[in-house]
């Protein structure tokens, strides 16, 4: 659990550091990999339209800002 934190922690700082003009199943790439370096598992990442992110925690936009990842866990 306190990996977990700590990985949601450092993604929604740099989240919006990602750079926004990159394509979103590269970024979402991306922070699978460190989700999975950081021994999270049991969760899921959705790209979805901005401001429709639900439940879930926005850990990174892409499309020039027009779309978020969406950390779900589950």
């Amino acid at each position: 659990m306190k990996k977990l934190m700590v990985a949601l922690g450092l993604l929604s700082l740099a989240g919006t550091a990602f750079a926004a003009g990159k394509p979103c199943e590269e970024l979402k790439s991306e922070i699978a990999a460190k989700l999975d370096t950081n021994g999270v598992s049991g969760y899921s990442l959705e790209i979805v339209d901005k401001g429709a992110a639900g439940d879930g925690k926005v850990v990174g936009t892409c499309e020039g800002g027009s779309k978020e990842i969406v950390y779900i866990r589950g």
